[in-house]
């Protein structure tokens, strides 16, 4: 099959590609001919010829899409060819807020959580009926998280009320969320891998110093086999979400259930494999590709 592998050009470092590269690995190794592109290479002309579009390159039997950028990704689409993940799983994934609605409307254990009133980026103070009950739900310390982030940046841990009023000021110009803190996960968390109904392989992050346990932020890893529970919260976070393929972030509740912290719709994998030796590139391109064919039948 012919495909597209599409990755953000603009963002440092090399995580980005590398996940590309990854999954161009697997699937030339598959038999497949996968092309990379940076998102600044396709570029969509909308106009009234019906001729124009992203119409320069010859279409793809499918698109892998790594990137969060859901403009693009959903341009695709309008164009017929299909694209793993899709925009709406990128954009619901991408945005914290929406993702705890849609868990919640499928009734996925998450930490209790209550949205910040949309402000218009206004610094007029925040009721106090407000703050009350927003402490008599949660509690301190509480959790806030601005709704875009990746790698645990722009995760707060809020240990009094002068704390939260001072981060809430900081952040009136941004949508951002406060949430319950799951003690019993100080640290720690699973990074279970889904690829459709299935759980393909996990690993258990753990902080000794900070209350998140991205490996980014410092947290180490270890292989962790997860329990039948924590495969079925996984596979049932991903599903909630429309996800072809994702990295659910797990916690541990302190009577031991599983309580789904985070739905990564574009996961990094190389941490994954490095840890595990699990590469799921592989498993990524078989899904994709069966999908495309029962597709035709």
């Amino acid at each position: 099959m012919n495909l597209w592998i599409v990755y953000n050009g603009f963002l440092p470092g090399r995580a980005f590609i590398d996940y590309a590269e990854m999954l161009q690995e697997a699937a030339i190794d598959l038999g497949h001919k996968p092309l990379l592109f940076s998102n600044d290479e396709l570029i969509p002309v909308l106009s009234n010829s019906a001729e124009q579009g992203i119409k320069e390159k010859v279409p793809p039997d499918a698109v892998l899409f790594t990137d969060k950028d859901i403009y693009l990704a959903r341009q695709l689409e309008h164009e017929g060819i299909p694209v793993f993940n899709q925009a709406d799983t990128i954009e619901v994934s991408d945005d914290k807020i929406k993702t705890y609605q849609l868990l919640h409307k499928n009734r996925v254990p998450i930490p209790k959580t209550i949205s910040a009133p949309k402000t218009f980026g206004f610094h007029k103070a925040i009721s106090s009926a407000f703050i009350k009950k927003l402490e008599t739900e949660l509690a301190y310390p509480l959790v806030i998280k601005e709704a875009f982030g990746s790698f645990g940046e722009q995760v707060y841990l809020i240990e009094n009320r002068e704390e939260l009023i001072q981060k809430m000021n900081a952040l009136a110009h941004v949508p951002y969320l406060f949430q319950e803190f799951i003690h019993s996960s100080f640290g720690e968390d699973r990074r279970v891998q889904v690829i459709g109904n299935q759980v393909i392989t996990a690993m258990r992050r753990k902080s000794a110093t900070d209350f998140r346990s991205n490996v980014t932020a410092g947290g180490s890893m270890a292989p962790h086999t997860p329990t039948d529970v924590e495969k079925q919260t996984a596979i049932q976070a991903s599903q909630a979400i429309g996800a072809d393929f994702s990295g659910v972030d797990v916690l541990k509740g302190k009577n031991g259930e599983s309580i789904v912290c985070e739905v990564n719709s574009n996961a990094h994998i190389r941490n994954l494999y490095d840890c595990t030796g699990v590469n799921t590139a592989y498993d990524i391109i078989r899904y994709v590709t069966t999908c495309i064919r029962e597709q035709r039948k």
